[in-house]
Formats: structure tokens, C-alpha cells, sequence
């Protein structure tokens, strides 16, 4: 946390987004929630002086991408692999850099998950016990629970899977399931006796409540909920699939059965991390358990992340528990949620085709607050918020100071004379914003840091209003020295949210250091000096037009 004398607390921190399945496109929300978040924090963490380390993966095993490979005639592995590459490229348009991005399906997440599985076997944590499950005599195989659907018992939607209904939301047992069916040749299953494998997860309630109270930089909103779940009494976990596609459980006895997904796909966290300091460091265990542990969540998968990921890292004993998880809510569309099937959604590809990357990257930060309630993606919001905030308040004072001194000065920054009370108010701005901003940051409240931002880029407007520099009088010089300082301070302040303009507006200020090596502590410094020369101003963003807006609404399905 930056502080007043200007230090600032140096740490590692190891960040990890959620993993997207590959299995489909990325959209909208799955950006709002985790990825844009936790690439803000990362690009502050690194200027702030912090040794950062930033993964993430595709998610490459589980029922339904084994259901849509096959649906679609391809190997899994082949399926799994285009995508992990696909995502890989949207990230990158978006201009979300991971230092290692990888699969649940290497081999280095295997290894992990065969360590975690026998550790917990071994100390009597995984046990066998029987389970009623779909069996399909035409396939001659059992069917995990998105290979069955039905109609559902309790609000009688059809096309429903047999573990929970996605209409009404209800979790279905086994049998319930009205009228089944296998999801891959149509014939009715029988339920059939079989044996799985399970974590006692029951047994670590004491363990993680005790973590929960512990550990105040949790997230306040969620800790609630998870703390009475575990009141209600957790039930132990079924970790087995009865599926080809997954990772094996490895144990002679057990041929046939794979790791249910969310049994090792969040030790992909661990694994990746690790994979990445390979040759880097003598003892990569020991630097995870020397840094801050921050893992970027969507609200959708709370009860994975607060119970399961903890008490397998307890039960295993070699890896520490993170200290954040910030969770972020669901974006809706015009007021309703994302629906592939409905085509009510925004792809990130197709948003990009048309727009971009940091119109994105602002808009999305501006409108995601800091806890797990749900935000509104509206086309009409978006444009006005790009025209009227980064545009008519950043990009305005950006253009009209580096062009006035261009235009007036040959492109050398004047030296100042006297600062009146005027011009003391925006030296306080650069000293004091960069301060308020990192401690948002700090505390991850991203939409707040931004808006405070946005708050110092109006009074630098009014700053230059007031000084009309273009009057040609004795307060010219010293509003344009301290106006290109602030511009300055803005570009640092504004690279985690949108890095590309900022680099290109740091190019048009000539400085000898890249902006992706300054620190945040220089921001509030008045470091551009006298006879400094700028080079060409650049008009950094183009007004939405309402065309183009209308282009966007009417590619979405009439209500």
C-alpha cells in the first residue's frame, strides 16, 4: 500500500484467473468477472514494485466438452487444444497478458493431481462408497450426469440435465429425473449400482471456518454465506467420473475412472505456477508459499473456490491457502443473462471486430464493482460513457495539452514562473490521487480507483479552462508545464485499465523510460522538465457514433 512518505510495502504475489472451459467462445461476462479484474491488478501490482507472477489455463476436461467433442466428431484431445489456442488469442486482443498460460491436460496438472489424490488416499481422506447412476444399454456405458436429460420433477422443464435444473435451479438425486434419456443415443438408461470415490470434505469444518474468520482479507460478502453452509453441515464429495476424458485415478483398482474436474482443476493453479518458475528459482514451493495468494473468481463457482480448493490444500499440506479471492457478480445484456442458445450475448471476438481493445477495457471497469453484484452491459451506456468520460474528460485534456504545446511552444515544455493557488491545487492532485488511487487498488476496488481517476482528469480540465492558456498571457507557460505533468501522472494512474492508449500517449511525451517500467510512486512527481521536447500529439480515441451503436442492438434476437 503506497503511503504518505512515498514507501511502498514490497511482496510477491502469485494472481490466478478462474479457468475458462474450452469448450466455446469467450464472452462479455466471463471478461468482466475475472480476466479484465484480475489483469488490472497485475499491471498495478507490477508498477507498484511487486514481484508478480500472473497465470491461468484452459479447463480441458469434464462431461460437457467430452459431450460437444463428440457431438461434433473429434477427438477431445484435438478439441481441447484448439481452444486452449483460441482463448489464448482473444486474451491477447484484449491485451490480457498472462506470464504462462496452460491446460489442465499437461502433464505438469496430472502429476498434481495424482500427488494430491494419493497424499489424501493415504491418510484415509478418500474413500470408496457405492452410487446410483445412469447406465445406457445401447452404449454399454455409465452416464455421468450431462450425458442424461429429462424433465424436471419440480417446474417440469423439459431438456433438463440429471444433476440440477437449469430452469428452475433445483438440484436433482439420482432417479429424479423425469422421463431420461441418454443425451447421446435417445434410448431410456436404468440406474445402476457403481462404485466411486470420495473426499470427506465433512471432516474439515472446523479447519476451514476457522480459515474464513481468520483470514480478513477475504471477501466480506461471500465469507457470510460459505460460514453458514458449513453451519448446515458439508457433505462429502464425489471426485469420481466414470468417463474416458480426464485424468486417471491412479490406483490399479480403479481403472476406468477419472478425476471429477473440480477435484484437480484448481490445483492447475498451483501446477501452472510452478511450471512457470521452473529454472527460475531453487524451490518453487517455497516461493508460492512465501507470496500473497490471489485467486480472481465469478460468483458461479463460490462454493468450489471457499470449500473445496481449502480443504484440499489442508488436507495435502504443502501449499498455502490463498488470502484473496475476489469475486465479481454476472453481466447481463439489456437487463438479462447471457444465453449462447438464445444467441443473447457479446462475443469477445466479435466485440473486438467493431471496437477497440481499451473502450472495453474502461468501460467494463467502470461499470464492475468490487463485490458479486450483478452489472449491466447496455449498448446506449457504453457509448455514452466512452464519449462523455474517456473521451470528452481524458482524452480531451490529453489532446489540448500536448497540442497547445506543440503548436505554441515548438513542442518544448515551458518553463513555469510563480504558482498561484490555482496552480498549487493541481500540484496537490499529483501528489495526493496517485496515493487515494493505490490504496483502492490495493483493496481491489477497481471501479472506485477509476472513478477517482476520472474525477482528477475533470479538475485538470477546469484547471486549464480557468488558465486559457491560449490567451497568450504570463500564466500560459506554468499551466502547460504543470498540465503535461498531470497528463503525465494520468497516463500512469490509467495504464492498468487501458494500456494500449497509454503507451501510445507516453510515446507522444517522449520519455527516455517506457511506461511498463515506471513505478507508481513516480506519478506523483512533477518529472517532465523545462525545454523537454514532446513529440507530435496523437488524438487518442474516436467518438462512438449512434450507427454504430445501432449496429450492435440489431444483431441482437427481438424480444
Amino acid at each position: 500500500m503506497l503511503k504518505d512518505d512515498n514507501t511502498q510495502v514490497r511482496e510477491r504475489r502469485i494472481i490466478t484467473a478462474a479457468l475458462p472451459y474450452a469448450n466455446g467462445e469467450l464472452h462479455l461476462g466471463h471478461i468482466a468477472s475475472t480476466y479484465l479484474p484480475s489483469d488490472i491488478f497485475s499491471r498495478y501490482s507490477r508498477l507498484a514494485g511487486h514481484e508478480v507472477i500472473f497465470t491461468c489455463a484452459t479447463d480441458d476436461y469434464g462431461t460437457p466438452i467430452l459431450v460437444q467433442a463428440e457431438s461434433e466428431n473429434k477427438d477431445p484431445k484435438d478439441y481441447v487444444k484448439y481452444w486452449n489456442q483460441r482463448d489464448l488469442e482473444d486474451f491477447s486482443k484484449l491485451n490480457i497478458k498472462f506470464d504462462l498460460f496452460d491446460r489442465t491436460s499437461s502433464e505438469e496438472n496430472h502429476e498434481m493431481a495424482k500427488r494430491f489424490f494419493l497424499s489424501l488416499f493415504k491418510k484415509g481422506l478418500i474413500y470408496e462408497g457405492e452410487v446410483l447412476q445412469y447406465y445406457c444399454t445401447n452404449c454399454k456405458r455409465f452416464l455421468p450426469d450431462r450425458y442424461v436429460i429429462g424433465r424436471c420433477p419440480f417446474c417440469k422443464a423439459e431438456n433438463q440435465y440429471a444433476d440440477v435444473c437449469e430452469n428452475c435451479g433445483k438440484t436433482l438425486k439420482p432417479g429424479e429425473l423425469e422421463v431420461p434419456r441418454c443425451a447421446v443415443c435417445g434410448s431410456t438408461p436404468i440406474l445402476e449400482k457403481t462404485s466411486h470415490y470420495f473426499f470427506a470434505l465433512s471432516k474439515f469444518s472446523d479447519q476451514l471456518k476457522k480459515w474464513l474468520v481468520e483470514t480478513e482479507t477475504l471477501q466480506k460478502d461471500i465469507k457470510n454465506y460459505v460460514l453458514k453452509w458449513i453451519e448446515e453441515g458439508l457433505q462429502d464429495w464425489d471426485i469420481t467420473r466414470d468417463i474416458s476424458w480426464g485424468i486417471p485415478i491412479p490406483l490399479k483398482e480403479a481403472k476406468g475412472k477419472v478425476l471429477y474436474g473440480w477435484f484437480e482443476n484448481h490445483l492447475c493453479y498451483i501446477s501452472t505456477t510452478l511450471k512457470f518458475l521452473k529454472n527460475k528459482t531453487p524451490d518453487a514451493v517455497a516461493y508460492w508459499n512465501s507470496a500473497k495468494i490471489y485467486h480472481f473468481i465469478g460468483k458461479d463457482i463460490v462454493y468450489h473456490h471457499y470449500l473445496f480448493l481449502p480443504a484440499e490444500r489442508m488436507a495435502e499440506g504443502s501449499f498455502k491457502l490463498p488470502e484473496y479471492i475476489p469475486t465479481r457478480g454476472h453481466l447481463l445484456l439489456h437487463g438479462k443473462k447471457f444465453s449462447k442458445s438464445r444467441r443473447w450475448y457479446v462475443s469477445l471476438r466479435e466485440f473486438l471486430e467493431s471496437f477497440p481493445e481499451d473502450y472495453l477495457r474502461f468501460y467494463l471497469a467502470y461499470i464492475t464493482p468490487s463485490n458479486q453484484s450483478d452489472v449491466n452491459f447496455d449498448w446506449d451506456h457504453f457509448k455514452s460513457r466512452i464519449n462523455e468520460e474517456l473521451i470528452g474528460v481524458l482524452g480531451n485534456f490529453f489532446y489540448r495539452s500536448t497540442s497547445f504545446i506543440w503548436t505554441r511552444y515548438g513542442g518544448l515544455v515551458p518553463s513555469p514562473s510563480s504558482f498561484d493557488e490555482l496552480d498549487e491545487n493541481l500540484i496537490s492532485d499529483i501528489n495526493n490521487v496517485p496515493i487515494k488511487v493505490g490504496n483502492l487498488m490495493e483493496r481491489i476496488a477497481l471501479d472506485e480507483a477509476l472513478k477517482v481517476i476520472l474525477e482528477m482528469g475533470r479538475s485538470c480540465n477546469q484547471y486549464f479552462q480557468h488558465k486559457a492558456p491560449w490567451k497568450g498571457d504570463e500564466r500560459g507557460p506554468t499551466a502547460l508545464y504543470l498540465s503535461v505533468n498531470a497528463v503525465r501522472s494520468l497516463a500512469i494512474l490509467l495504464y492498468p485499465f487501458i494500456p494500449n492508449s497509454m503507451l501510445n500517449l507516453w510515446s507522444s511525451l517522449n520519455l527516455e523510460r517506457g511506461l511498463e517500467s515506471e513505478t507508481w510512486e513516480s506519478a506523483r512527481t512533477l518529472c517532465i522538465n523545462p525545454n523537454h521536447k514532446i513529440n507530435r500529439p496523437v488524438i487518442l480515441f474516436n467518438k462512438i457514433t449512434e450507427e454504430q451503436i445501432k449496429t450492435q442492438k440489431d444483431k441482437l434476437p427481438k424480444e
